[in-house]
């Protein structure tokens, strides 16, 4: 009996065995798995910190990389970053489609896409880079040589500005643009003033009200509200800097944004009362002069292909329209331009 009880106590003992060895090794298996894959985490306003070390440095200026457009459109692009290789990589999705922003920092290019084209594929998806700038696109064909082509889609261009032209507008070709300025100081009684947490539930009421006045009130303004109200929400917390236009006493327009890079500051949003002419002017000509002057440059973003957009922003005199493309690998089915 001592001896049938010893045989099923060896037994008990060798399933256990197995069954911590088989674990284990499943263990090291997915340990040296993860050794190997970027470690992606959800952005929140609470990684500013590290994101802006590597964007700040860079010499990068478009407006993908403001911490702002990052943490304000997260929600619907599920955006993820990662410090790796010393590169501040971005990782996000848009109508389903998988896609990456160039790495920033002085890492290992080479090394860093080769890992991020090996997430892609751990995905099931296509390894697509947006965001990709002629200087960006000039780096990766040294690198890679013929290994990519590039998409270009001119509606994802961004308008970039000397900010001492939208700061005086001076000379002959803004003559129209002080007009407006001139004409707005006779006709109104105004005031301007920085945005402060204070202003942000009279400056949602105003964007509602520009929204619901608006025709085309597709899925993307639906978006744009979203971001708009969660810049405004964590004003603060993101390290966002705006300017009010006052007009007896109520808020006539509003603007904000943020650096993008040493440089280069971009305007993100900017809203205004349609009723009261010349205001979108005024707002722009105030919030220039109250940009530190460290900013050489000021980048209004994209137009997204709307001809009314395209019209303003060209009549600004933009110094250069910074052309984005989206890089694929060759050897993968081709694909169209992301959405984004």
């Amino acid at each position: 009996m001592l001896y049938r009880l010893y045989l099923e106590l060896l037994q008990y003992n060798k399933e256990i065995f197995n069954i911590v060895s088989k674990n284990f090794a499943l263990y090291l298996q997915l340990h040296t798995k993860n050794t190997y894959m970027i470690p992606f985490k959800d952005i929140s306003v609470a990684d500013k910190e590290t994101v802006l070390r590597y964007t700040l440095m860079s010499n990068r200026r478009n407006c993908d990389l403001s911490f702002s457009n990052l943490c304000s459109w997260s929600s619907y692009y599920h955006t993820q970053f990662a410090v790796w290789n010393n590169c501040l990589i971005f990782k996000f999705w848009t109508d389903e489609e998988l896609a990456y922003m160039m790495p920033v920092g002085e890492g290992d290019l080479r090394t860093t896409i080769k890992e991020m084209i090996d997430d892609a594929q751990k995905e099931n998806q296509p390894f697509r880079m947006l965001g990709v700038c002629s200087d960006m696109r000039e780096a990766l064909e040294n690198l890679y040589h013929n290994d990519f082509d590039f998409v270009y889609d001119r509606d994802y261009d961004d308008y970039l500005y000397q900010h001492s032209d939208l700061s005086t507008l001076a000379g002959k070709k803004f003559q129209p643009k002080r007009n407006h300025i001139n004409r707005f100081k006779k006709t109104y009684q105004y005031n301007y003033l920085p945005l402060t947490t204070e202003h942000v539930d009279e400056c949602l009421a105003l964007e509602e009200r520009w929204y619901d006045e608006k025709d085309d009130t597709d899925e993307s303004i639906l978006h744009e509200r979203n971001a708009l109200t969660f810049a405004l929400r964590h004003f603060n917390e993101i390290g966002l800097t705006g300017g009010i236009l006052e007009v007896e006493g109520k808020i006539a327009a509003f603007t904000f944004g943020m650096p993008i890079n040493f440089n280069t500051f971009g305007v993100h949003v900017e809203k205004a009362n349609t009723n009261i002419e010349g205001s979108y002017a005024m707002i722009n000509y105030e919030f220039a002069n109250h940009i530190p002057d460290q900013y050489i440059y000021i980048n209004r973003e994209e137009d997204l292909g709307k001809e009314g957009l395209r019209k303003s922003k060209l009549s600004y005199q933009p110094v250069l329209l910074l052309k984005k493309f989206m890089a694929r690998l060759k050897e993968q089915p081709a694909t169209e331009m992301v959405n984004w």
